[in-house]
């Protein structure tokens, strides 16, 4: 099984969004899958211009020279692809709504694929509610669970309190976070055996680490004490 991830974090692997999707690769790496993970941050992909040219001049073939050339073959060809992002602003990062924008050349309407693959999101936010995400879950429903798509949207990993996972982790408290990043684990071990990830698991990836108001009182000292350290 072909396993394509990108990784739309400008943090890349010391981001939030690799603390859940690093777990979830090795979970797929564990169950005998080939895995490659690339980050935007690394990549040189333009926006699409939308001429539509790789529809109807150039079927399939996009005029932009750029790391789509690479690109635009192995998401034709992964089994399942991962699309990874902390939500700033409602949605994916730009740069990886560029690179996805970019896969026109390889879903031509008319063109039909008995192939199904499979999607994945894994996605991050500082914010304590679970509803940030709904705006870029309702988009990735929209493009992959749209009808006439060979696509299988299998679920999502989202993690709410990131900021609050990253500082428990550093105080020591890795006992109480654990079991979320076992959980990512056992997702992509099951995503592998069984082309879905069971709603169970993406709750306990999710799951509540603290009440709303003890959350944000904490990010508030947080924000204060790196103000008073930046007027030192």
């Amino acid at each position: 099984m072909k396993i394509l991830a990108i990784n739309g974090s400008p943090k890349m692997n010391d981001g939030n969004t690799a603390l859940i999707l690093n777990p979830f690769l090795d979970g797929m790496r564990e169950e005998g899958a080939d895995v490659e993970l690339f980050y935007t941050r690394k990549l040189n992909v333009g926006p699409c211009n939308g001429d539509m040219s790789c529809w109807f001049k150039n079927p399939g073939a996009c005029g932009q020279r750029d790391d789509m050339q690479m690109l635009l073959p192995k998401l034709a060809q992964a089994d399942v692809i991962v699309w990874a992002s902390p939500v700033y602003y409602s949605g994916v990062t730009g740069p990886l709504k560029n690179l996805m924008d970019r896969q026109l050349p390889i879903h031509m309407p008319w063109k039909q694929d008995s192939r199904r693959q499979t999607i994945v999101l894994v996605s991050t936010c500082g914010a304590w509610e679970l509803s940030t995400f709904d705006p870029l879950l309702a988009q990735m429903n929209a493009i992959y669970n749209r009808p006439g798509a060979n696509t299988n949207f299998a679920g999502a990993l989202l993690r709410p309190m990131a900021e609050g996972l990253k500082e428990m982790i550093k105080a020591g408290e890795m006992e109480k976070v654990e079991g979320i990043f076992l959980a990512a684990k056992e997702a992509g071990r099951q995503l592998v055996r069984e082309g879905k990830i069971s709603e169970d698991l993406q709750r306990q990836v999710s799951r509540e680490l603290m009440p709303r108001d003890a959350y944000y009182r904490a990010a508030q000292q947080m924000a204060e004490q790196a103000q008073k350290s930046m007027k030192r």
